[in-house]
């Protein structure tokens, strides 16, 4: 994959090798230009004979489609697909997986990465007047002004519900505005190997320059199931809980998972096993899903389909990729 932003500052240009004790590595620090060609490098010390782990040692590496013959897998109707084995670090079909597409709400689960590696689900979150918003079709589970809500709470609704008012509250919480949060998001995301990617915003409302790609958002949800709270919220089915307003009073707040897999509205191949996801929909992304599948002995997948025209076809589309899976 090449990477192509440009604004990322290279990294120490001094190499440091420190052989690490017992593990028969090293860690070697150098310059990092995301115009390189390649997105991981591995560098041989050979006075010490000792190798460093690429930067992509344990993840899918892909530059071009993998698998595409709508005989096989029928992605005629999406932009952009992509199927990764999380153990062997291999990829079992790609169809345009870095071009740059709107996320929609997929752009949440770097939202809820963001939030739990700067912050605690215990935090005490003080909802600002900034979550009134008023774009036609929004999703929100309806904050207000003055409300109060622990994180916990509030990534249930982000992830879940996929509720735009809930990834306002975060993001301030966590960065004291909506531009400063944004900022973190992109610094993660050339942390983490997603130079495709680039956001404005917490929610993934249609913006300019808002951006990922499905080898990306590969990447971001990897990164988000570092976390137990992820995993947990991802595969729920449905979620109640009760927060205060402004005023101390108590408000009830309860959804149901926006994952027609979860939900019981669409069935996956019987040798699969999806364990969650996130759904995305937007004017300008169509139809967006990316998901964590297991197979019959446990080994981890995720599928990522991004800009398919109609909510029913992605679903019929991501089976279909699913069933890739031995």
């Amino acid at each position: 994959m090449k990477c192509t932003n440009k604004w990322i500052a290279a990294l120490l240009a001094a190499a440091i090798t420190a052989v690490c004790s017992g593990c028969g590595s090293s860690e070697i620090l150098f310059a990092y230009d995301p115009d390189y060609e390649v997105s991981s490098f591995r560098i041989v010390n050979e006075n010490a004979s000792v190798t460093a782990d690429a930067f992509a040692f344990s993840l899918c590496v892909v530059d071009q489609d993998v698998g595409v013959d709508d005989s096989v897998v029928d992605m005629s109707e999406a932009t952009s697909a992509g199927l990764f084995d999380l153990n062997n670090n291999t990829v079992l079909y790609a169809k345009n997986v870095h071009e740059r597409l709107a996320p929609a709400s997929l752009t949440k689960l770097m939202t809820a990465a963001v939030a739990l590696k700067y912050g605690n689900p215990d935090d005490m979150i003080t909802v600002s007047s900034n979550v009134n918003i008023t774009e036609s079709g929004a999703v929100l589970c309806g904050l207000q002004e003055g409300d109060q809500l622990t994180l916990n709470q509030a990534l249930h609704a982000l992830l879940m519900k996929s509720a735009n008012d809930a990834a306002i509250a975060i993001a301030e919480h966590i960065a004291g505005s909506v531009d400063a949060f944004s900022e973190m998001m992109n610094a993660e995301a050339m942390a983490i190997g997603a130079t495709n990617s680039h956001f404005v915003n917490p929610h993934g409302l249609t913006a300019e320059n808002h951006y990922s790609t499905a080898y990306d958002m590969y990447l971001i949800f990897n990164e988000a199931l570092k976390y137990d709270l992820v995993n947990e919220i991802i595969s729920m089915s449905s979620y109640e809980t009760v927060y205060k307003d402004r005023n101390g009073n108590s408000k009830n707040m309860s959804f149901n998972s926006t994952n027609w897999y979860i939900t019981g509205n669409s069935r996956a191949p019987e040798h699969v096993s999806v364990i969650g996801g996130k759904t995305g929909t937007t004017n300008a992304a169509l139809n967006c899903l990316v998901l964590l599948a297991r197979d019959t002995a446990g080994n981890p997948y995720i599928a990522v389909i991004l800009r398919s025209k109609e909510r029913e076809i992605l679903y019929q589309e991501m089976t279909d990729l699913l069933d890739e899976i031995d």
